[in-house]
């Protein structure tokens, strides 16, 4: 497809009011067309607000990524109607811990299909159509369970896991079409409204960076996005200084 308008998409599936939407506003202070998209377009309407009043494109889209009509229907939409998605970061959370004692089949199933599930359907269409025009980037979420499985994170870390082999497979399909595929590690605490209300001791260490600031990840993600690919980052991992490793 041959973009007519010259304008260029980056689709966050899983904008957030946190990492998701500091993501969204860093691509569109970059000039791209902010794509963002939750289950709920409703929740949207703040950030869409907020990154036009900087002066900056953004379009907000209901759709749920674990339904693969949906994520098709998103891509051809945004590539119709916006412009040609130049990049794509996928960043749905699902972390609900639970002893595996406890852990139902429904759930483990549910958290499956979000966190990793959903991460290939988008990952696949937005990929069909960066390998026509021969470059794109896509950019994976993870978390400190993509790394190891803790206790009472088997449904998490399990679908966490599952997503950081997804993201190595697609890196060494799509490298050599010029496609850059990244997985982020964010291995600590992020300041959201979560963490303030649920863990406020953990909140406390933001006066002393001690957590996550939203803005200086999506810092990184736009450094991603923008390295020449003679010097191509693959994973990336993210904490605070004060994070045990």
């Amino acid at each position: 497809m041959t973009d007519q308008t010259g304008r260029k998409a980056a689709l966050i599936i899983g904008a957030g009011d946190a990492t998701g939407a500091a993501i969204a506003r860093r691509f569109a202070r970059g000039g791209y067309a902010a794509c963002v998209t939750r289950r709920s377009a409703d929740k949207l309407e703040g950030l869409v607000e907020a990154i036009r009043a900087e002066g900056g494109e953004a379009h907000g889209f209901a759709a749920d990524a674990r339904k693969e009509d949906d994520v098709v229907a998103l891509v051809e939409r945004i590539e119709r109607e916006v412009g040609p998605i130049e990049v794509m970061v996928f960043n749905i959370g699902a972390n609900v811990p639970a002893s595996i004692l406890e852990e139902t089949a429904r759930k483990y199933f549910k958290i499956w299909e979000m966190a990793c599930f959903s991460a290939f359907l988008s990952g696949r269409e937005v990929a069909r159509r960066m390998v026509e025009r021969q470059r794109g980037t896509i950019i994976f979420t993870g978390a400190t369970a993509s790394l190891r499985g803790s206790a009472n994170f088997a449904a998490f870390s399990g679908a966490k896991h599952a997503l950081r082999a997804l993201a190595q497979s697609m890196a060494r399909e799509l490298q050599p079409k010029n496609i850059h595929v990244a997985h982020v590690v964010i291995d600590g605490a992020i300041d959201t409204d979560f963490i303030r209300e649920s863990f406020p001791e953990r909140y406390a260490l933001k006066d002393q960076d001690g957590i996550l600031n939203p803005d200086h990840i999506a810092e990184n993600y736009w450094h991603l996005h923008t390295q020449p690919r003679d010097a191509w980052t693959h994973e990336l991992d993210l904490r605070p200084w004060t994070e045990r490793w």
